[in-house]
């Protein structure tokens, strides 16, 4: 799912500007708003509010 949502539609100029925006994708997108099979399929966010 990073290469299709994030890598492939982007182009960088550097390393390290490629570095820094998959870790933003991947802080600020990925791992709050994308379901996770260990929280019953919820998105962290909905894990945390239901609990």
């Amino acid at each position: 799912m990073l290469k299709k949502e994030e890598v492939y539609l982007k182009h960088y100029d550097s390393f390290e500007e490629a570095k820094a925006s998959i870790f933003q994708y991947i802080e600020g997108f990925y791992n709050q708003n994308r379901i996770h099979s260990t929280l019953h399929y919820l998105t962290p966010n909905e894990f945390e509010k239901a609990n």
